[in-house]
């Protein structure tokens, strides 16, 4: 529905009550405040949704989340470390 304002409280809530899905919590919060161009929080998310993904199962969403970071990085202009975060991502097999 585009209400990205109100979500934002539905996945804490929702990492809080769940935390071994918690990496789909951060990521789809990261999206949500891409899309609301809170950028500087959705580096935080996508940097939380990476520490979640530690083990080689949880490896696709983890180059998701490197890649999506990058998107963020790129809104703010920090070209060296979206670049850097795309390469990651591409290291971890995104393909985008």
């Amino acid at each position: 529905l585009g209400r990205y304002n109100e979500s934002f409280g539905a996945f804490d809530k929702a990492i809080e009550l769940n935390p071994q899905a918690a990496v789909f919590g951060w990521l789809s919060k990261g999206e949500a405040l891409n899309r609301s161009k809170r950028y500087d929080e959705a580096v935080k998310a996508y940097d939380k949704a990476i520490e979640q993904c530690p083990l080689d199962a949880m490896k696709p969403m983890g180059a998701e989340a490197w890649y999506k970071k990058g998107i963020a990085l790129q809104a703010l202009g920090r070209t060296s470390e979206a670049d850097a975060a795309f390469a990651k991502a591409k290291e971890l097999g995104y393909q985008a």
